[in-house]
């Protein structure tokens, strides 16, 4: 065994050599890969434990304290619908046969999550809120263990503390359900950053590429945002990688034969992830359309989306200020604006040194970050600010990346680690103030206790007065989504089963009128109920719901 040659320019900013420097590329330069007994004897070392213990404690903390934090916002349709799909596959449905979801199906993600949570608490709207803690703690441990490294000891505890800080206090309201609510594209950070931290500590064996193709091409079923994320940057960097080896280095072709496979069994999973989702639905299983993105024109650019984008990262960054009121939350928002210059200065570092860095996974979380941004940014996607969950990904990213970029250099300003000391202390002061906020219950949970109350088991009513009703109830009341068009009623299709909508299989007696609360549409096409089922036999007032009832099966008359 010979030792692996240390190259200036691959070292970190703690002086320590990183484990995907560009020496990763050639195989023979790599030692006999460790024993795992071995590397187990080691871990369990009497002086490791306390290490142990102490991430433990932390995914422990983490988990209750984001569970109450997600208990402040209310679960709605969104979370409740992935529920239902989990509740589904558990009770023989594994493929989801008849189901339409939307163009994000979370069927090899979240999906697996919610079955797993729904084993063990059962169907109710609490499901969403576990998943979601489960989701938001396993981000910020796969964003400190990325901005870890290799480095041990002192050095290591820098690192880790700045990457969860920039994500320790989710800005409450907008922030936590973006980041700590429904499922949403922060759980797609999961895999990819599973995939980079593999990459970061695995020797360079045939089977690396292998193992992160299949994890990037098995979460690229469930988002398509991989692609973005994982995928693309993955073929780009290690394409740029053995391009600069060769053409710059005068390296032989063969000896990039890692970077070489990383790309292309990239690009293999992903054809493999669109042909299981043709092969699912040709199968019998569910349908999930293509996502409908469109290139933005350039005033809309310039003049809407690029606004859009920055209070988005503010939003992420939990610093999103513009708009709100002085107070308290004022102060812990502004706080935050810490921890998104650090992250900003940490891409532009990356950004200076992207050609002639060797670390990685610097590069793959760069490349991540920029191609979700700018896609984003020239697609019609950037609407308005809760657009920003079409970039959540960005916050895990960059957290990686600025405690992996900055550590070192925060670290030997003497004045500086006192100030970030500081700041992490008022980032937890925003955090317990965050969840002291009043649990909430679910939407329409006045409703649902209003109908379960009189036994009225099966209904009709819009997208957010649909499936949360019969996530909340148990399902013991089924209200299912219709749709107003051209004056009458017709089946929903997206987040629906179709075998919901058969009247020798399922009924429906009554129609849930609703004004809709803000962010929320509401359902209120009074003629276009009458039109299709005429004139109900009884009218009822709930809060600002109106519920009508006949003595039929609606279904029938379903379009």
């Amino acid at each position: 065994m010979h030792h692996r040659p240390r190259d200036p320019a691959g070292h970190g900013a703690m002086g320590h050599v990183t484990a995907s420097r560009e020496v990763l590329s050639e195989a023979h330069d790599d030692p006999a890969p460790r024993s795992a007994t071995a590397a187990l004897r080691r871990a369990l070392r009497p002086r490791q434990w306390p290490v142990i213990a102490a991430w433990v404690l932390g995914v422990a903390v983490g988990f209750t304290v984001y569970l109450q934090l997600a208990r402040t916002r209310a679960v709605n349709s969104d979370g409740a619908s992935q529920a239902l799909q989990a509740w589904d596959m558990l009770h023989g449905n594994p493929l989801l046969r008849g189901w339409t979801l939307s163009d994000v199906s979370f069927y090899t993600t979240e999906l697996p999550q919610y079955m797993l949570v729904e084993l063990a608490r059962g169907l109710n709207a609490d499901v969403v809120h576990v998943a979601a803690a489960m989701t938001y703690t396993l981000a910020i441990l796969l964003a400190a263990l990325l901005a870890k490294g290799n480095a041990t000891g002192r050095a290591a505890v820098p690192r880790v503390l700045l990457a969860a800080g920039v994500m320790l206090a989710p800005q409450l309201d907008s922030g936590v359900n973006v980041l700590v609510s429904s499922p949403d594209h922060i759980g797609t950070s999961v895999p990819v950053m599973v995939a980079w931290l593999i990459l970061d500590r695995a020797r360079p064996r045939w089977y690396v590429p292998v193992v992160t193709a299949a994890i990037l091409g098995w979460a690229q079923v469930a988002d398509v945002l991989v692609l973005y994320v994982g995928v693309l940057p993955l073929v780009l960097v290690c394409a740029f990688r053995a391009g600069r080896a060769v053409l710059r280095e005068r390296r032989p072709l063969s000896a990039q034969w890692y970077d070489l496979a990383l790309a292309g069994c990239a690009l293999v999973a992903a054809a493999a992830a669109m042909l299981t989702l043709h092969l699912i639905h040709s199968h019998g299983g569910f349908y999930a359309p293509a996502p409908a993105t469109q290139f933005a024109k350039a005033g809309l650019i310039f003049g809407h989306n690029l606004r859009i984008l920055g209070e988005g990262l503010l939003l992420l960054g939990g610093a999103d200020f513009i708009g709100m009121h002085a107070g308290i939350g004022m102060a812990f928002t502004v706080l935050h604006l810490a921890g998104v210059f650090l992250a900003a200065w940490a891409i532009c570092l990356t950004a200076w040194r992207f050609l002639r860095e060797r670390d990685l996974v610097i590069q793959l979380l760069f490349a991540g970050l920029l191609i979700n941004l700018a896609t984003y940014v020239i697609s019609t996607h950037a609407q308005a600010v809760s657009s920003t969950r079409e970039i959540a990904a960005v916050l895990p990213l960059g957290a990686a990346l600025t405690g992996r970029q900055l550590a070192g250099r925060l670290m030997s300003a003497k004045p500086v680690p006192v100030l970030l000391g500081a700041v992490l202390l008022g980032y937890l002061a925003g955090l317990v103030h965050e969840i002291s906020q009043p649990m909430v219950p679910a939407q329409n949970q006045q409703l649902t206790t209003w109908l379960e109350a009189r036994h009225m088991s099966g209904g009709l009513s819009g997208y957010w007065q649909s499936n949360i009703v019969t996530l909340t109830s148990g399902d013991r009341v089924q209200i299912r989504l219709v749709s107003p068009g051209h004056g009458r009623l017709a089946r929903g299709v997206l987040e629906t089963r179709s075998t919901w909508y058969d009247p020798h299989r399922s009924t429906a007696d009554f129609v849930v009128l609703s004004p809709g609360v803000p962010g929320y549409t509401g359902f209120s096409d009074m003629k276009a109920v009458l039109a299709a089922f005429g004139k109900p036999a009884r009218v009822y007032h709930v809060g600002g719901d109106t519920v009508l009832v006949w003595h039929k099966n609606l279904l029938a008359a379903l379009r």
